[in-house]
């Protein structure tokens, strides 16, 4: 199975390719066999295309924030169009054959986009709730897409998918607080913020102190219960094929421990977990599967 680039999207679509960065979930698709990781780098490639679009540059411009809602549209009817057989182009090819192999439903792409959608209009979300919808969409919906891919026995695997979306991003939101308020995105429930008296001036002008401490101490015991929470959806005997799903769990929540070990200090530089460290907790997942596969058999 080939696999699509974000450059195949471009030419698509006649328009420039986005920035590509490395990811950590580059590290837990390195131990699928082929035809699953060739499969979810190219949905990989599409969703981080997706995001790009809304967050290649600042929107603040009117004509601009138009521009990528237009792309954004345009990639929404494409969708259409594929699950219509309508699309006649060979650059889309393996894209198709993926979404026809592991049955992928149309909605979850319907939903990433517009999840990234909001982006453009909304910058504050006044509570969890309203939060957690955001979530869903941009996060969630991919991990459903991934164990379409992966292959899982009970539906309620698709419960650990969203709960770990949710806890991913949460993990993200945390991580990157000043690089978003940068952008002049507050991603913070808005009732937080007053229930720890930290105003979004404070945030805007890096204020770290005691209160800021504890609202970001109870973002990410609110992360924990959705990665705990998750956990609890996945069977034993799921885990040989979630195992990328697991590798992602393990990494980000060494990132959560690694921001609650810096005591939340998001200020003045942006915490990372090492590469050593993603390589080494894929090749420990990988193993403890070979040998849980490997004791079922003797079994």
């Amino acid at each position: 199975m080939e696999i699509i680039t974000p450059e195949i999207l471009a030419n698509h679509e006649n328009a420039e390719v986005p920035r590509k960065e490395k990811s950590s979930f580059l590290y837990s698709f390195s131990i699928l066999p082929k035809d699953e990781r060739n499969a979810i780098n190219t949905i990989y490639a599409f969703c981080s295309y997706i995001d790009e679009i809304v967050d290649s540059s600042p929107n603040t411009n009117p004509k601009e924030i138009q521009k990528k809602l237009e792309r954004l549209n345009w990639w929404e009817n494409e969708i259409e169009k594929l699950y219509n057989n309508s699309i006649t182009t060979p650059l889309l090819a393996p894209f198709i054959k993926t979404i026809d192999r592991f049955a992928i439903p149309k909605q979850y792409f319907l939903t990433l986009i517009d999840g990234c959608r909001r982006d453009l209009f909304k910058k504050r979300y006044e509570t969890f709730e309203e939060l957690k919808e955001y979530l869903y969409g941009v996060a969630s919906v991919v991990g459903l897409i991934s164990i379409e891919i992966f292959g899982y026995k009970y539906e309620e695997t698709k419960n650990y998918a969203i709960n770990l979306g949710y806890a991913l991003q949460l993990t993200n939101i945390l991580r990157d607080v000043k690089v978003d308020k940068d952008r002049g995105y507050i991603y913070l429930p808005q009732e937080d913020l007053r229930r720890f008296n930290y105003s979004e001036d404070d945030l805007i002008n890096e204020v770290y102190n005691e209160n800021f401490i504890e609202l970001m101490n109870f973002e990410a015991m609110r992360a924990r219960e959705y990665f705990h929470r998750a956990r609890q959806f996945l069977r034993p005997d799921e885990k040989p094929t979630i195992v990328s799903a697991e590798i992602m769990d393990a990494i980000y929540y060494r990132l959560l421990e690694k921001i609650e070990l810096n005591e939340f200090d998001v200020f003045s530089k942006r915490i990372r977990v090492s590469n050593v460290h993603k390589i080494m907790t894929a090749l420990k997942h990988w193993l403890s599967v070979k040998l849980f596969i490997r004791r079922i058999k003797k079994g």
